[in-house]
Parts: C-alpha cells; structure tokens; sequence
C-alpha cells in the first residue's frame, strides 16, 4: 500500500513534490523565514504540504514527502493542526511541567509528526497523539513556544534515520518558521547510557546542545547552578586520583587498562575525566560500525599477512605507531559512491573544493571549517547538494596532488578540513593483492582488550566512575543532579511586522490581530496605549511608526477586553494548587507528587521517602503539618499554673493511646482534680 499522500495524489491527478531530506528547511530552500510563526505555518502549509483526505477527531492533516536519497525512500511528515477550544485537552503538561504554566492558553497547537517506518503507509491513528514511538513528534503552539516531544532514530526501531538527521530536520524546520522557544525533556540514551550524563561530563552540555538547546530547569529542584557545579565536578576528576580510589576494587585493573590504552593513543594529553570522555567520544564518531562478525580492525595484529587491496601513503615523519595511515584516490572513491551525480561532476566538485582549500593555505591559514569550505566552493558551484554530498565523502583522500584530510576540533567539535601537497617523500604505494582473513566472533576480539569496541569501554566508565564511584557522597549527588530529569530550551525570537509606512494605528491593529488570532482570553482585546510611543499620542494614531521604535526592540501595550473569568486562561489549567517540595521545588516538573491530606500542598514521592513502586498512602501527612499538629499538642499539655511544692503532683493512669498530668486543686483533700 502506498503512503497516504502519493493515493491522495494519484486522485486528484497531481504529481506529488518531494523535498530534499538534508536541505529541507535551509535558507534558500522552500521555507519562507520572514514573518512570525503565526504566519509562517500558514505559509508551511500551503506551500510546503498536502492536505489529506482524512480527519482525526476532525482536525485537519498536511503531508509533506521528504527524499532520502542515500537510503532510496520517501518519508512522510504529517502536520496536523488542533483546535484547542474544542479539544478535549485544551491544556497543556508540557508548559505545565516545563515552567510556563502561567502562558495563556493559545487558540491551536500545530503537531509535526513522522511515524514509525512501519506506519508509513497508513493514515494516522486518532490516538497519534498519545504514541511515545513516533520517530519525531514535535508540537508548538500558535504563540511560537513548543515542546520536542519524542524523537527516535536508528536505536528506537528506524531503519533509515538516525537520531542525528531527524533532530537536524526539526532544527531547520524550527528555524525557518520562526518557532520562539521549543523545550525538550532530556531522555536520551545510547546503549543504556543516559546521555545526558555522559554527554554533559564530557562538553559541559547534553546531547541536545549541539542543535543549541540550554539547561533550563530540572527535577527535584535542581537548579542551573547546581547542574552547573555537578559537571564541573565530575569533569575536574583527575584521571590518577581516580585509579587511586578504585585501587581496592575489583574493577581496578580494568579501568588502569583503559586509561593506559586511550592516554598513549592521545599522547599523553589526557589528563582529568572530561578530557578522557571527549577524547573517547570523538574515537566512536568515527569508528566503523561493529557486525555480530569482526575482522580485526588492525593489521598490525598479522604482522606476516599480505595487506587488503588499499592505497596507502608513506612519509618519514609519519609518528611510529602510526605506519599503515590508508588513504584512496577520490576518483576511485567517486567511482564506487554510486551517486546519481556522474563521476566527473564529483571530481569536478572535489577540485574545487580543493583550490578553496590552497587559496586559504596561501594566506597561512592551513585548515577550514566545513560550513566556510561550502560558502567558498558555492561561489562555482550552485548545488549545494552536490557539495553537501563530496564534502561527505572527502577524508584522507587524494585529489591531484594535494592529500585531504578532515577533522572534529575536540572543544567547539566542528568539522575542518586541511590539505596537504604530495612530493617527492610522500608517494602512493600500489596496491597488492587481496587477503582473506578468518572472521572471528566480537566477543573474541573485544574480550579484553581496551579499544576493541570504545562503546565497551564508554560503559565500563559509566557505569562505575559516574553510577557508582567508591565511597564519595559528593561524586554520587553530582552524578543524580544531573540524571534528575532535565528540560533543556531553544532561544526565542518572537516578530509583530507592519510595513515601513505604517502608522501607529496600523501597529495597534497588527497587535490586536496577532493577539486574538492567538489566545483564547483575548479574543476581544483592544489596544489602547503603547508605553514606547506615550509622547507621541497628541496627533493620535496618524504618526508614523519609522523612527520612533526601533526594529526588532520590545513594546508594552496597555489595553481591554481581556476575558479574565474564561476557563481557558492559563496553560496550568483553572485549578489552584501548590507545589512546596524539601528539594526546593516550587513548581510541578513532572515527577511523581503526593498532596498532603492536611495543608493541600504536593511534594515528591521520592522526598517524602515514597519509592515510585510503592502505593500511596490513603492519608497523607507532610512532615510540616506533623510538626505542627505536635507543637499544638505540646502546647495543649503545658501546665496550668505551677505548684509552690511538687510533692502535691500526682500521676494519673491513663490508657495506652493517651497522656497527661494530673494537677492538684485547691480542694485537694476531697479528691477534685483538673486537668
């Protein structure tokens, strides 16, 4: 069965559009970037996307086919719009567990979804809302401030996208539409590992940060500045301090091995566990992918074997440990790609992208970053595509006489690429002939031996120097700070547009439109005076704007009309409740709560002694409440007066569940006693 789009199209007799997957959404491409969100998603839809002839729960839905090219398959993205004011959930948790409970609630939510692949030629279900599968589901609302639902990639059931180039699309996507703030809970994972964790020791940010994305709140109260000093902590470690404290466990000799192993790959330059983690990440990016059978990725292991069919280069300064270096001729690489570029436009391609490479050199400066590389080789070559695709394919090749090369600056981790011209030392060595070698088992080859698989060995230290370093109250509390649920946010960027004749007049009504176009409470909202612009009010609305405000500043509008009694107020929802946690949480996060059955307030199950597999308790008293109830009794049991003599006190028996002090009257011989 097709998907839904191309049967959509083959009705209505039209050829469907099919965007690139890498370039959707770059400047230049068919995203319109001018304009708020409010009006670019309009744009989006009807020149980016087909509307379906299917509904969900009667809400409109948009198909847009993006082409794989390197994978041959088409991709669907859905974008469905909701009405709010008549759905079912008007409001919204992720405000609400983001910090933006106090936003008005606004008029739609637009929902960008791309199912799982084996979805992909079926409608959307009325439940797709609700599916945590998804390979991207992305929601903003019309305001411009969104959430990142769920995104999963090669490890969550994908076949043809990595989590890598499906953030990429939502990124472009976001940009080119002027979305305002987009969050995303940070629940990351890489073969077990929480992202968040690694990533953040390693680059001072999660593995969100790459597309720009900052702390901004996290659970149980964590605060920037204590995920702050968590990282920093945890980064400082010296790598000998910390074979020192693991010297009397078990795990000791294997940690000692690969510390060894990877600080004589890096020469000696690593020295504290920060400086270990990036240098062993940027060693994953760039090894091959492990199959269940394993050649060994060494040659130097056969010392007797004849090499593979391979070009390699030899240079007398070439480092010791590094005599094998394989390098190829970009001709024969271009000629195995199998691109739908013939094989002269890549060579074609790759020279220019070389002379941009000597002109740099010629003015000292020996390296380029991959971005500056494209704008220079653009100016030749107008299909980015094209260069997007050999810039992919150029690493230790050779294009003529020159040697490129690419590499990950270790801090701002950007791509450069570097040239360097063969002479007479530095020649290419024809290749011999090919040797078979016996596959052998991973588990074999990976046993023991450190650097035979790096996420191995990433495990080996995440599991114990960041989950359970030896006796360090410190180390253990950095390392919950930052798996505490995190919630990370792009920076904003919100637009009112009018023309550069518009007077004040046309900027009150552009105001009221965007205002009632976007929130429910304002549906009849009236500007009335602008703050900026209270000086010139005099001649009335006939001034010009140009000149008086500035381009891109913030204004304050004073106005009425607001329907502050309507339910769809705040994103919090009309309910009135508080949060006051012991781990300083003032706000709900959305962690599991419990309310105090006494004062009303919620606080963490997990800080109140709760365990998240435990039941609650039918009642529940906070320790606030418990301690006060026992100030009141204690008060309630003071005596009454003081006796001249104790020796008249007397002590009542009481039963079991009660307690008290029997004081003496002033009767005393009748028996009469007060309590």
């Amino acid at each position: 069965m097709p998907i839904p789009i191309l049967e959509t199209c083959r009705k209505r007799k039209r050829k469907p559009r099919l965007y690139n997957l890498q370039r959707f959404g770059e400047e230049g491409s068919p995203i319109n970037r001018s304009g708020s969100f409010r009006d670019n998603i309009r744009v989006f839809l009807r020149e980016n996307a087909e509307v379906e002839e299917y509904s969900i729960r009667g809400m409109p839905v948009w198909s847009t086919l993006l082409s794989h090219e390197t994978k041959n398959t088409l991709i669907p993205l859905y974008t469905v719009e909701e009405d709010v004011i008549r759905s079912p959930e008007p409001y919204c948790d992720q405000c609400r567990c983001t910090g933006w409970s106090n936003h008005f609630v606004s008029k739609r939510k637009y929902h960008f979804i791309i199912p799982i692949d084996t979805e992909w030629n079926v409608p959307l279900d009325d439940d797709v809302f609700d599916l945590q599968n998804h390979l991207l589901h992305g929601v903003i609302h019309t305001n411009g401030f969104g959430h990142l639902i769920c995104i999963n990639g090669v490890e969550g059931g994908s076949k043809y996208l990595c989590g890598r180039e499906i953030l990429d699309l939502w990124d472009r996507i976001c940009s080119s539409i002027r979305a305002r703030k987009i969050t995303v809970e940070d629940l990351s994972t890489k073969r077990s590992m929480d992202l968040r964790l690694l990533y953040g020791v390693a680059y001072g940010h999660s593995w969100f940060g790459r597309w720009g994305y900052k702390f901004c709140r996290g659970s149980y109260g964590v605060t920037k500045n204590d995920y702050k000093n968590a990282i920093e902590l945890l980064g400082s470690l010296e790598l000998d301090e910390i074979e020192l404290d693991f010297s009397e466990h078990k795990q000791s000799k294997e940690i000692k091995h690969i510390f060894r192993y990877y600080r004589e790959m890096s020469e000696g330059n690593l020295q504290t566990f920060k400086d270990l983690l990036r240098f062993m990440l940027i060693i994953k990016s760039h090894s091959p992918q492990k199959t269940k059978l394993h050649v060994t990725p060494s040659l130097t292991d056969f010392p007797h074997e004849k090499r593979s069919k391979r070009l390699f280069l030899k240079k007398n300064d070439v480092a010791e440990n590094d005599k094998s270096l394989r390098y190829r001729s970009y001709s024969e690489v271009a000629a195995n790609l199998g691109s739908r570029w013939p094989v002269r436009r890549l060579e074609y391609a790759a020279d220019v992208i070389v002379e941009s490479l000597k002109e740099m050199k010629a003015l000292n400066q020996n390296g380029m970053t991959r971005q500056d590389v494209r704008d220079a080789a653009r100016l030749h070559i107008g299909d980015t595509g094209l260069l997007d695709y050999v810039l992919k394919s150029m690493n230790n090749v050779v294009v003529g006489n020159v040697l490129v090369r690419r590499y990950v600056d270790p801090l701002t981790r950007i791509l450069h690429y570097t040239i360097q011209e063969l002479d007479d030392e530095l020649k290419l060595i024809e290749p011999m002939k090919e040797t078979v070698l016996e596959a052998v088992p991973l588990r074999i080859v990976a046993e023991s031996k450190p650097g035979a698989d790096v996420h191995g060995d990433l495990l080996v230290l995440y599991t114990n120097v960041l989950l359970d370093y030896p006796e360090s109250e410190s180390a253990r509390s950095a390392t919950q700070a930052i798996l505490d649920k995190q919630v990370t946010e792009l920076p904003p960027g919100e637009i009112v547009t009018v023309s550069v004749q518009a007077t004040v007049f046309d900027l009150k009504q552009a105001i009221e439109e965007t205002f009632r176009d976007t929130y429910c409470i304002l549906t009849n909202f009236e500007v009335n005076e602008i703050d900026e612009l209270r000086e010139d009010m005099e001649d009335g609305d006939r001034k010009l704007v140009f000149g008086r405000i500035e381009s891109g500043c913030a204004i304050t509008v004073r106005g009425i009309g607001i329907e502050l009694e309507s339910k769809l107020k705040f994103q919090g929802g009309c309910d009135t409740w508080m949060v006051k946690c012991v781990c300083r949480a003032r706000d709900d996060d959305g962690e599991r709560m419990v309310a105090c059955d006494v004062c009303e307030v919620w606080q963490h199950t997990r800080c109140c002694g709760i365990e998240d597999s435990d039941t609650l308790p039918p009642l529940f008293v906070c320790s606030n409440c418990c301690d006060e109830f026992a100030e009141q009794q204690r008060k309630v049991l003071q005596p009454k007066y003081e006796f001249p003599n104790t020796e008249n006190m007397l002590l009542l028996e009481a039963p079991d569940n009660y307690f008290g002090i029997m004081f003496p009257s002033e009767n005393f011989f009748t028996d009469q006693y007060v309590l």
